[in-house]
């Protein structure tokens, strides 16, 4: 029997596939940036096109650097970077119009409309989300009404309509399958997370033909079989998970009151509730965590829009990093004297603020501030608006003692930042030995399904602690450095 899982890992900046053999051990990794685009002020967008093309080559990439073949390969699990939506042809399987990316702030004003009549309650109680441009369903909106012809050919059945997991399938497939999962159909604001279905009520407020939408299923599923001329060879498609929630599985955390949180372009904490929607009081997300053999595990999610890609804004923005991992060495080097704050707000502020409108500001500056105090400034942001969730998940969430985060992502490689984020959590931090966790999510959803990879209950034994890192600051320091931090976000919200 194929004993090899491949994982792909579709993220905002670059496509990465990961295979992995029979003992969860990597045998392959391939990866490939692709461009960002940027049509206005606030807008992001990517090419479908690109994305396919990354995901195929660094597929056949990993394949070929772990010497295997298609053939060898039991499942594919799919992540990807969530609320990012397409729209393409049913005929041709042609995108309509770039994707419009998750960080995309165009659609702010609608929100803001949607607030002013009264409906956000509404959406909040159905899908645990907020109206905010972050998320899939009013980008699907603004597609539909500013693509020539596009309402038209969608009323009539022409288009179709997902997430970009959903792309990469019907893609993958051959136009076979036009399908989701429930923890990517959870982060649309068109999905009933109690009932586990789309909403009829929120597809009319939003006007979106429910024809467009793909078939909902559990994380661990038949999402179809991948044509062979892709490959070279037909493997089954059996997970799929948005990036948080593949990593929140990733770091075993099955049981409730276990957090996680990803370091990636941005930030995300996710608490698992277990059975219990816990409807958040200080502006944290209610979602879906997974879907398991029909069985709905429910979480509360934090999301921070600039973490990593506040050290890309050092690196390519200013100019002060030749590479990312170069920020915690000139951190460290920075005047301990200087209280320099970056609010990153470059898309605006997510969670617990949800500030559409706001915009990055620094705050400190003297005459001796220079590229180690903006590096400091950069890196201490991630802690502070971690800080901030965890505040508020503390506030929300009943159920648990003291917490100590299970930590992934790019960023938790330099030990100043992990080190500095335990000092002003005042928690432990726990950065695991493999830190491909979101891939290794999507992968443990495949390899369970396909029978080569041990139940949730062994296959948390397997996590494996690296380093915890314990909090060093003394109270009074962190005290101060907090406070600098809430009045540099008050100073900048909009």
């Amino acid at each position: 029997m194929p004993g090899f899982v491949l994982a792909i890992d579709q993220g905002t900046t670059s496509s990465r596939a990961i295979l992995f053999d029979r003992n969860m051990k990597i045998a392959g990794i391939g990866q490939k940036e692709f461009t960002q685009h940027y049509p206005a002020s606030g807008w992001v967008e990517h090419d479908p096109e690109d994305i396919w093309k990354s995901v195929v080559a660094t597929c056949r990439q990993a394949l070929r650097k772990g010497g295997v073949k298609a053939g060898d390969v039991a499942a594919i699990g799919i992540t990807n970077q969530r609320e990012t939506v397409v729209v393409w042809d049913k005929a041709t399987g042609e995108p309509i119009h770039n994707a419009i990316v998750w960080q995309d702030r165009r659609t702010a004003s609608f929100c803001a409309r949607l607030k002013k009549d009264g409906l956000e309650p509404k959406f909040t109680r159905k899908t645990g989300l907020l109206l905010d441009p972050y998320f899939s369903g009013t980008k699907l909106r603004w597609l539909l009404d500013h693509v020539k012809g596009a309402r038209r050919r969608a009323e009539k059945g022409e288009l179709l309509a997902g997430t970009i997991d959903s792309f990469l399938i019907w893609r993958l497939t051959g136009g076979a399958i036009h399908a989701t999962d429930a923890t990517n159909a959870s982060r649309t604001l068109l999905f009933d997370i109690e009932k586990n279905a789309w909403d009829d009520e929120l597809l009319e407020i939003l006007d979106i033909p429910r024809a467009l939408l793909p078939e909902v299923k559990d994380c661990a599923d038949d999402f179809g079989v991948t044509e062979k001329s892709i490959l070279g060879a037909s493997v089954p498609i059996l997970g799929v998970a948005g990036d948080q929630h593949a990593a929140t599985i990733g770091q075993a955390c099955f049981e409730p009151g276990m957090m996680k949180s990803t370091y990636g372009t941005g930030c995300f904490a996710v608490l698992n509730t277990g059975s219990d929607i816990v409807r958040s009081k200080n502006r944290l997300l209610t979602t879906i965590a997974y879907r398991l053999d029909g069985k709905t595990t429910y979480a509360l999610e934090g999301s921070i829009f600039v973490a990593g890609a506040a050290v890309q804004w050092l690196r390519d923005g200013i100019k002060v990093i030749g590479k990312a991992s170069d920020s915690g060495g000139l951190a460290e080097k920075a005047d301990p004297e200087q209280e320099v704050y970056l609010v990153p707000a470059f898309v605006g502020l997510g969670a617990p603020h949800w500030d559409a409108h706001a915009r990055g500001a620094i705050y400190g500056l003297t005459r001796n501030s220079g590229p180690a105090e903006f590096a400091r400034a950069a890196l201490e942001s991630v802690a502070y608006q971690t800080r901030d969730l965890l505040d508020a998940t503390k506030k929300d969430w009943k159920g648990g003692g003291k917490t100590v985060l299970r930590v992934d992502g790019g960023m938790v490689a330099s030990d100043w930042t992990m080190q500095r984020l335990a000092d002003i959590l005042d928690a432990p931090v726990d950065r695991p030995t493999i830190l491909e966790t979101t891939a290794l999510g999507a992968a443990w959803l495949a390899g369970s399904k396909a029978g080569v990879w041990p139940d949730a209950k062994k296959f948390a034994k397997s996590w494996a602690l690296d380093r915890r890192f314990e909090p060093k600051m003394d109270a009074a320091t962190r005290k101060r450095k907090l406070a600098g931090w809430r009045d540099a976000v008050r100073r900048t919200l909009s």
